[in-house]
């Protein structure tokens, strides 16, 4: 024998109403897990110079390590 319960003037089964908050439940964690829309490109952390030419400096440097890295991969 089932449960029933009265909700909205309408008889329900104690069945369905786990099967609707398991149902809830499993769905809930499946949307908030599935992972987001597009990723936000990777940036550079900020450059902390002291200086306008300090900043130039490490720029520069940077793409040219950049630049051999990526000549290495060819």
């Amino acid at each position: 024998m089932v449960q029933m319960y009265t909700i909205a003037g309408r008889q329900v089964g104690s069945h369905y109403l786990a099967m609707g908050i398991l149902g809830a439940l499993f769905g809930g964690i499946y949307t908030a897990t599935r992972g987001g829309g597009s990723k936000a490109p990777a940036t550079t952390p900020p450059i902390n110079a002291s200086s306008p030419g300090e900043a130039d400096f490490i720029k520069n440097f940077l793409d040219e390590a950049d630049k051999g890295k990526k000549d290495a991969k060819q």
